[in-house]
């Protein structure tokens, strides 16, 4: 068994505990493998020991690695999770299969328009500030109902949930609650009538609390793929 394929089975693992502690079953929380920094090799290593769907921080970064990995093109699922500015998102609209970091109508306008015609309608999440953090990304909770409300009725793209990045809290009961702010939201816009069904919450340091909440998507790159190799050349 290798190193990586060692350590995904130690997070769905992990995965699984925390659902069975809290009365789920492990195929309700899908799992991200978070690339950023680490080169195609990688990449292609877990998709090998069995996982298929990766995000990316970075645009550029993700674009040199789907081109990269464009043999397994079919049996991959690309997320973009970090920031995304207006003049990036043609090519995420193009090679992207799901953006986790929509905040802002006109991020999702231009991702409906520039999304081609022959492929999949793009899925969504909207990104929530549940915290207030003033240097953070995403939509404040207040508007999160009308935003949702209006990237609904876009064409070529599919709104499926919400995302949030909360700071970081030490232990398990801060952290869960800093996630059921977002799932509370959540729950909220479902019950608005909205067709929502993924809750992306959660990463290497917190995933239990995550899943204790009520995510059904979690963001795992650490413990995965180790500590971040910003020197290395990703697209390598």
């Amino acid at each position: 068994m290798t190193t990586i394929e060692h350590k995904l089975q130690q997070v769905r693992d992990r995965i699984a505990a925390a659902c069975l502690a809290c009365g789920r079953t492990p195929e309700s929380v899908r799992l991200l493998a978070v690339s950023k920094t680490f080169a195609a090799p990688a990449l292609r290593e877990a998709h090998a020991a069995g996982q298929s769907a990766f995000g990316e921080n970075y645009v550029q970064e993700g674009l040199a690695k789907i081109e990269a990995l464009a043999d397994l093109r079919a049996g991959l699922e690309w997320h973009c999770i970090g920031p995304l500015q207006s003049n990036k998102t043609r090519p995420v609209a193009e090679q992207f299969d799901w953006v986790h970091s929509v905040d802002r109508l006109k991020i999702a306008q231009r991702l409906s328009e520039q999304r081609p015609p022959g492929l999949a309608p793009l899925q969504l999440c909207l990104q929530v500030n549940v915290d207030g953090g003033a240097n953070k990304s995403g939509v404040a909770p207040a508007d999160a109902l009308a935003l949702a409300q209006q990237v609904s009725q876009l064409p070529n793209i599919r709104l499926r949930g919400l995302m949030a990045i909360p700071e970081p809290a030490e232990g398990f009961e801060a952290q869960r609650a800093l996630f059921e702010r977002a799932a509370q939201l959540y729950e909220k816009l479902r019950a608005a009538g909205l067709a929502l069904d993924t809750l992306s919450l959660g990463m290497s340091a917190d995933l239990e609390a995550a899943i204790a909440a009520g995510s059904t998507m979690v963001r795992v790159g650490t413990a995965i793929f180790g500590g971040r190799a910003y020197a290395a050349d990703p697209a390598a």
